[in-house]
Parts: C-alpha cells; sequence; structure tokens
C-alpha cells in the first residue's frame, strides 16, 4: 500500500513538474514574442520618422484612377524603394529562437537536454526516426511515390496510371479526407490545383470574389506603409527569380489585399503573438482608439512574397489565387515566423533539424559545430520559406502537397538534414561557415522524395 502512494506521488509529481515547464514556456512564448514584436514596431515607425510618412493614408482621386487602371501591370511600376528597408529577415529571427531558454530547465531539470549542442536551448518534444517513419509511412520504400515513380525510366502503368485514376475519382465525389490521404503519395501535375482546393476547402463562391474585390477597392483608396515594403520585398526575391518573376503583377494584387483583410486576424486565436497595435494620432495608448495595423495583423519580412509565388503556378484567377494563398498561410506557413512549441512551429522545427542531425550524422554535426558552421545557420532560411525560392518549382510543389498530405511541416526538417546528409562527403571537407554556404548554395537540382525516402528509410537506422 506504501509503495502504491508512493508511485501515485512520484506520477502526480511528474505530472506537476511537466505542467510547471509547460506554463513557463507558454509565458517564454508570450514574452519573447512581446519583445520581438516591440523590435518590429520601433524599426517600422523608425521608418516613418526617417522618411516623414505616415503609417497609412486616403489616396488623393487622381492616384485612386492610376492605380485602378494599372492594377493588373503593376510590375511595370518603378516606383522608388531605395530608402526603404526590409523590417527584419530571416536571420534576425533566427538570433530571437537561439537566445529562447526555459528558466525551469536552467536550473537543472532536464538532464537529457543537456546533450543538444545545437543552438536551440529549448527543450520541446521531437520525433525521432521511429516515430518519424511511422508518421511518414505512406513515404516508404514500398509504396508508390509521385517524384520517384513517374520518372521517364519508370513504364507509367506501373504506378503513375492507375494513381491519376484514383485522383480523378477522389475529385469527382468531392472527399477531401481521401484527398488529404491521396496526396501523401503526390499530386498528379493536372491534377493538384483541383485537389489542393478540395482539401483547403476553397470552391470559389460568387460571395468569395465580392470579398476579394471589397479587399481590391480598399487597395485602391488607401495607401499604407507596408505597401512600399510589400512592393520591396517582390523587387528583392520574385522578380530577381527565373521561376517567378512573371508572376509579379500577381504576387502585387495578392499580397496588397492580404495586408487589408481582417478575417487573417483569426489565427492569432491559436498562435502566441498578437496583431500589432497602432493609434489615431493624438491617442497614443488610449486603447479604445487603437486600431490593428496593419488590418491583416501581419508585417511582412524579406522573402514573405515567396509564399504566394509558388501557387502561380497553379491558380490563374486572382480571387481563386488570393484565397488558396490566405489558407495555407493561416494553417501552415504563419508558423515559420512566429513563436510556439507547436510541433509544426519554427522552434520544434529547427529542433528537430539539429537533433536528427547530431543523433544520426554526429560526425558531420560536430565537424561543423567546430569550424564555426551551426547547420542551423544554413538551414533556417530554407525552413522559414519552406524552402520556396531554392528547391526547383516542380520539386517544391511535390514538398508541399506533402505538407497538405500530412497536414504538418515537420517534413521541412527532415528534408533540411537529408540535405545535409545528401552532401556529407564535401561538408566534412570544409573549413569555414562561408564553405559550408558555398556547398549548399544551390538546391535547385536536388529530387526532394529520393533525398527524403532514402534519409528517412535507406541511410539512418
Amino acid at each position: 500500500m506504501l509503495q502504491e502512494e508512493s508511485d501515485l506521488s512520484l506520477i502526480i509529481a511528474q505530472i506537476v513538474q511537466k505542467l510547471k515547464g509547460s506554463n513557463l514556456y507558454a509565458q517564454l512564448e508570450r514574452q519573447a514574442w512581446g519583445s520581438w514584436e516591440k523590435r518590429i514596431l520601433k524599426s517600422l515607425n523608425s521608418m516613418c520618422t526617417e522618411l516623414s510618412i505616415p503609417l497609412a493614408r486616403k489616396r488623393p482621386v487622381g492616384e485612386q484612377k492610376e492605380l485602378l487602371n494599372k492594377w493588373n501591370e503593376m510590375g511595370t511600376d518603378e516606383p522608388d524603394l531605395s530608402l526603404f528597408r526590409p523590417v527584419y529577415a530571416p536571420k534576425d529571427f533566427l538570433e530571437v529562437l537561439i537566445n529562447l531558454r526555459n528558466p525551469n530547465y536552467e536550473n537543472g531539470d532536464s538532464l537529457s537536454f543537456r546533450t543538444h549542442l545545437g543552438l536551440i536551448q529549448v527543450p520541446l518534444k521531437v520525433k525521432d526516426i521511429p516515430e518519424l517513419k511511422e508518421f511518414f509511412v505512406e513515404l516508404g520504400l514500398t509504396t508508390g511515390q509521385l517524384g520517384i515513380d513517374d520518372s521517364t525510366q519508370v513504364p507509367p502503368e506501373l504506378f503513375e496510371n492507375e494513381h491519376v485514376r484514383i485522383g480523378q475519382k477522389v475529385l469527382a465525389e468531392q472527399d477531401s479526407a481521401a484527398a488529404q490521404q491521396y496526396i501523401r503519395q503526390g499530386s498528379p501535375t493536372a491534377l493538384r490545383a483541383e485537389l489542393w482546393a478540395l482539401i483547403l476547402n476553397i470552391s470559389s463562391q460568387p460571395e468569395d470574389i465580392l470579398y476579394y474585390e471589397q479587399l481590391k477597392t480598399n487597395v485602391i483608396q488607401h495607401d499604407l506603409l507596408v505597401d512600399s515594403l510589400i512592393y520591396k520585398d517582390v523587387k528583392l526575391t520574385a522578380s530577381n527569380d527565373d521561376y517567378y518573376f512573371v508572376f509579379e503583377d500577381y504576387l502585387y494584387q495578392v499580397l496588397l489585399c492580404f495586408s487589408r483583410d481582417p478575417s487573417v486576424l483569426g489565427h492569432f486565436a491559436y498562435n502566441s503573438a498578437s496583431p500589432p497595435k497602432s493609434y489615431i494620432r493624438g491617442k497614443l495608448g488610449l486603447e479604445e482608439y487603437a486600431v490593428f495595423y496593419p488590418p491583416n495583423g501581419v508585417i511582412p519580412f524579406h522573402g514573405f512574397s515567396m509564399y504566394v509565388a509558388p501557387l502561380c503556378f497553379l491558380y490563374h484567377e486572382p480571387s481563386k489565387l488570393y484565397q488558396i494563398f490566405r489558407e495555407m498561410y493561416v494553417r501552415f506557413f504563419f508558423r515559420l515566423h512566429s513563436i510556439s512549441s507547436h510541433p509544426s512551429g519554427i522552434v520544434s522545427l529547427c529542433l528537430l533539424f539539429e537533433t536528427l542531425l547530431q543523433t544520426y550524422l554526429p560526425q558531420l554535426f560536430y565537424h561543423l559545430r567546430e569550424i564555426g558552421a551551426q547547420p542551423l545557420r544554413i538551414s533556417f532560411k530554407w525552413m522559414v520559406r519552406a524552402f520556396s525560392g531554392y528547391l526547383a518549382t516542380d520539386q517544391l510543389l511535390l514538398l508541399w502537397d506533402r505538407i497538405l498530405g500530412y497536414n504538418s511541416l515537420e517534413i521541412l526538417a527532415v528534408l533540411a538534414a537529408a540535405v545535409f546528409a545528401f552532401r556529407a562527403v564535401n561538408l566534412m571537407e570544409v573549413t569555414s561557415l562561408a564553405a559550408a554556404e558555398a556547398v549548399l548554395a544551390d538546391l535547385s537540382t536536388l529530387k526532394v522524395m529520393p533525398l527524403l525516402q532514402i534519409f528517412l528509410f535507406a541511410t539512418v537506422t
């Protein structure tokens, strides 16, 4: 009886300790995000002051007409953006994550985590290889995969033809759950746009088109400071990309409307962040005069437009493209630039990546660490942009198929580790961070599915 009571007390103590840790981490999330948010807003306000421009203004009628007339060719416009700068870049956000600490574990409550030698020092639970194999079971060596079994060396009757037939049946039945399961093996190019829309529950009703037109009207009528940040980002990223420069007009249309969309605020309900606020002039600090700024609560960072760019290959009708992007953002992409303990959050992805390397490629991990080339400093930019702009577009869409299929971003961390494994021989010879970055500078020739399959099911055990 005494032994049973002792065991029960131990279990209760462990539960209490775990709750204490999780509560502390939730508090840590809020504090870290609050501090980061202040830095972003300070940068935004400094820009306003330096350039003597307001956060928002109503456009004069003549300017409204001009913008409406060139709505479909905004890419031809060349505004002077030389004085504007991105509010932050992924590398700035990485420094915030590196400095995260949970005081509950600083005091020695987690001895096992002390062996983690990566940059992320928050002991979240991440999957190991056996758990990843179970989670991504459809990526196994015995399962057909688009991205592998549809190559020119494989006769289409062995897999591809039947897979296409099943996909057509899934679309005919309009079964969202079946589509999500189906797409885990990849989507045929011709069916991808419809399958993604089905999974995301996007149907383009007349009211959806009307809502998009209302957002467009708001863009025409009002000029926001973030508009210039969007222009600048597109010019710095997608406009210089061989795959995406042709979609410049679409990117402006979607991102400008996105910045005005208050429905995006809904994702803050399951996010540790809170939307930034601005105050009516002369009413600073008075909550009744506070407004969310921008209206969607999202301040774009360097590379933000690359979340939209790949979708332009699939959707050519602006309101449909907009709806797909918005849903992808509130389901997935927001997690890549906010602080949380969610398994698909960027903190967990960083930790998963580092743990995979340290556990299964220890020699490579320690070598890179010793020469001052912590792997996460290289891979972070890939993960925060979901590899957009780094992989060839056909490979990126195969990767995003699996994000939708598994409703998880964890595959980003697995792919990042797989890239390091693939280039391990070359990386073992480098002696500096710059040399390591050079080895991994070009990912455009990589084939995503063989890399993932080999890393998960053939290389590590």
